[in-house]
């Protein structure tokens, strides 16, 4: 069973965007935006989650762009009510991210996304909670 992180209200913010590569920076920085506003003082914390945030959105984007029709892909950040950061990224695309497990060739210019996030983040899902295709990959920070 996937557990979704209930979201606390508290600095959420919601981005709806085309499976397009080119909104995979601008997920970068609505992230960077939200949290320099609301966490200043930790750098650390707010270039993990861009990090992260990218990656799997990218793998969001590159899923969807697989579809006859790409259909858009969500991203949502809060803070739990323990103080956690969760970020959720949704697609509506078949089919499962894969986490390797071991790093790929180093001639390889892909496959490293959620192993990195994998080793950075405090937890990492999937989760297939909503009817039609589609799943939400979600870490918690």
């Amino acid at each position: 069973m996937c557990l979704v992180p209930v979201r606390s209200g508290t600095a959420d913010f919601s981005l709806r965007f085309p499976a397009q590569p080119v909104w995979v920076r601008n997920a970068r920085q609505a992230m960077r935006t939200a949290l320099t506003t609301v966490v200043p003082a930790n750098p650390e914390l707010i270039e993990t989650a861009i990090l992260l945030t990218s990656e799997v959105v990218s793998n969001a984007v590159r899923a969807s762009l697989g579809c006859r029709t790409p259909p858009p892909v969500d991203v949502h950040a809060c803070w739990s009510s323990e103080g956690d950061l969760q970020v959720q990224v949704h697609d509506r695309a078949p089919g499962d991210p894969a986490v390797p497990e071991r790093p790929p060739p180093a001639t390889w210019e892909s496959g490293r996304g959620l192993l990195l996030v994998t080793r950075c983040a405090r937890r990492l899902e999937v989760c297939h909670h909503v009817p039609g295709p589609g799943k939400t990959v979600w870490f918690q920070l």
